[in-house]
């Protein structure tokens, strides 16, 4: 039986104005898949990251996210798809700067519901999947900001959402610490079977992502 992507969009459009930031686009991304939007400032990817991450309702067209519809119709199931569906790495990391790694990651847990042992114990776990155990007790201004940006993915992870998002997350980092991360979104995405979109101006990630695809004035360009 055919697989059903975790992410399918369908003449997919989000208008301001007169201005088409997404305009007719068309994209599935399976679980497993390194799925990678490269493109300028401007490019519309960021207004389609917010579409995907249900922050933002299309104008018009179809998006599918794990299986669920998202349209305006609709907008008041939006947050409990970003919560229980999505897990998403910023560009600036977001962490709160009074909680260690470890409260980072049991934050967000306990935001999808879950607190007590159960978050600690599902937060260490996420941490040790990037590589971050013995940093669990360290506070931000601590952390490098390679460091700083695996606290981010393994927030992102923790809860399990079967969809990875992330906005331009090598931008402040050095090229060789982004390359390395690039590496752990590859490895995350294959290991634990979940769908990852990025969205980059970064060229390192043609050698690593499962397909680059580009984006130019709203539109996806072979």
């Amino acid at each position: 039986m055919e697989s059903t992507p975790d992410i399918a969009l369908r003449g997919l459009v989000k208008r301001y104005g007169e201005v088409a930031a997404v305009d007719g686009i068309d994209l599935d991304v399976e679980r497993g898949e390194f799925f990678t939007l490269l493109g300028p400032s401007g490019s519309g990817k960021t207004t389609l990251l917010s579409i995907l991450g249900c922050i933002l309702t299309p104008t018009s067209g179809r998006v599918v996210i794990d299986g669920q519809e998202v349209d305006a119709r609709r907008s008041r199931r939006l947050p409990e798809i970003r919560k229980k569906s999505i897990g998403f790495v910023f560009q600036q990391y977001n962490l709160f700067p009074a909680l260690t790694a470890l409260e980072n990651v049991q934050y967000a847990l306990n935001i999808k519901g879950l607190r007590g042992r159960e978050a600690r114990r599902q937060a260490e776990r996420a941490l040790e999947s990037v590589g971050l155990t013995d940093r669990a007790q360290f506070l931000p201004r601590d952390l490098s900001g390679g460091q700083k940006q695996r606290v981010a993915i393994a927030r992102a992870l923790a809860g399990g959402p079967p969809i990875l998002l992330a906005d331009e997350p090598t931008a402040n980092l050095d090229s060789q610490t982004g390359l390395h991360v690039l590496e752990l979104f590859r490895d995350l995405a294959k290991q634990q079977n979940r769908a990852l979109l990025i969205v980059t101006h970064d060229p390192k990630v043609r050698g690593i992502a499962d397909r680059v695809v580009q984006i130019r004035d709203g539109r996806l360009v072979a």
